[in-house]
């Protein structure tokens, strides 16, 4: 499928666009015409789909969602974000779009409608309710939540009216705005036969729908990767892996998860399965500040394009931008205004990346294997029908040789032959060859 083969870009658009923090809901302000003015530059990276966080109207951050037909007033309106994405369809990129299908914010208007009648409303039924309770507003009744957030109300997912209600937004997407797929918010807390009725639901508008969820621990959830329910998740293993592997210098944590989940053994969590991957998003902190060495940056991108799965950039993170968890996670999700466009190395190594990721079948579904493995260095091999891409990765000041078969390979990045028993890695540098 078509996202199987791709690079996905992430915007976060409320941060994207500057946009207020607080939803005043007032007069509709027209900001999503910065999100259009990337999509050349993102062309040129080599981007082949866009993942947009929620953009539909809310109180604060998007996941406190409080009407899912309408476009946040503070992004612009539903015949902006048309045009949006008929443009980027036109420059040949799809469009995925969250959706939170777990909660909503108290000011959605059935909540707001429990809150003003009680147990004179069928709306009730919308949520769990406890009226014998209290919550922190004071509202003389409780109610379920996301762990703990009150601001966020859980729904009741197998009431048939809150079902019909979702499932008419999300054909409302496809049939309005013409997406392409869906990430789902929190999916390791909807129920496999939400999932398959969403699968049901967007397959009879368009056979080839992406539906990816949100998981933090594979595990059982790996199971939902099926024809029936979604075709990718998060791969935080990778991510965590990756990040505090280069961090400690200790390349067996990220090989470990690689092997475990990839490998192609009997006891492989997700041979075959393509996860969705990343190094940082609007929940983490930037790559460029959780590395403790930022020369291995380049190192970080080369290992996300070359792993089995679904390579995804977070927007800014191209030129290197830092961002902390500090101010609510506002920090993780600026204005693309304010980042600046440096580290034009970096970038220019991620378009090479997305080239090669596109132009090699092996890096889309290729088999995982090891080759070489230290603290500081490794090789992996990835193949398929007779194509076999090897990927070499050296994190340290020190200048090692990497020993993997004898043949001759091309590197991808710089076009030099080099034998494949005789990699010379300098400092802090990774290599990507064809086997010829």
């Amino acid at each position: 499928m078509w996202f199987d083969e791709c690079t996905f870009y992430q915007i976060y658009p409320l941060g994207f666009c500057g946009a207020e923090r607080e939803n005043d809901f007032g007069a509709v302000r027209h900001r999503l015409g910065k999100i259009e003015a990337e999509i050349g530059r993102l062309k040129a990276l080599g981007v082949g789909a866009v993942l947009f966080n929620p953009l539909f109207e809310s109180e604060r951050h998007g996941y406190d969602t409080v009407d899912l037909f309408n476009v946040d007033r503070r992004l612009g309106t539903n015949e902006e974000l048309k045009r949006l994405v008929a443009a980027f369809h036109e420059a040949g990129i799809r469009v995925v779009l969250d959706g939170v299908f777990h909660h909503t914010g108290r000011r959605f208007s059935p909540f707001q409608e429990v809150l003003a009648r009680r147990e004179q409303t069928e709306k009730r039924f919308w949520f769990y309710i406890d009226f014998g309770g209290n919550d922190r507003y004071n509202d003389g009744l409780s109610y379920a939540d996301w762990e703990g957030h009150a601001e966020l109300v859980k729904l009741r997912l197998e009431h048939p009216e809150v079902q019909n209600y979702l499932m008419d937004a999300v054909r409302f997407w496809i049939r309005e705005f013409g997406i392409d797929g869906l990430r789902l918010d929190v999916s390791y807390l909807l129920p496999p036969w939400f999932m398959e009725m969403l699968r049901r639901t967007v397959q009879a508008e368009k056979q080839d729908f992406f539906l990816m969820g949100e998981v933090i621990h594979l595990q059982n959830f790996v199971q939902n990767i099926c024809p029936a329910r979604l075709d990718s998740a998060t791969n935080y293993e990778c991510f965590k892996g990756m990040i505090s592997a280069f961090n400690s210098e200790n390349l067996f944590e990220i090989e470990h998860s690689l092997t475990r989940l990839f490998a192609d053994l009997p006891w492989a969590l997700c041979t075959g399965k393509h996860l969705f991957n990343f190094v940082d998003n609007h929940d983490v902190l930037r790559a460029a500040t959780a590395l403790k060495e930022r020369r291995n940056l380049k190192n970080l991108y080369t290992l996300l394009f070359t792993i089995p799965g679904i390579p995804c950039v977070y927007y800014g993170s191209e030129y290197a931008a830092e961002g902390d968890k500090s101010e609510l996670d506002y920090r993780l999700r600026p204005c693309i205004d304010d980042i600046p466009r440096r580290a034009e190395d970096l970038y220019a190594h991620i378009r090479a990346l997305a080239a090669i990721k596109r132009a090699h079948r092996a890096l889309h579904y290729g088999s995982y294997r090891k080759a070489t493995l230290s603290n500081k260095y490794f090789s992996f091999v990835r193949a398929c029908d007779g194509e076999e891409i090897v990927v070499a990765i050296n994190l340290s000041d020190g200048d090692p040789t990497v020993r993997v078969e004898e043949a001759e390979g091309v590197d991808l990045l710089t076009g030099e032959v080099r034998n494949l028993n005789d990699i010379y890695l300098p400092p802090f540098s990774s290599r990507v060859f064809l086997r010829k």
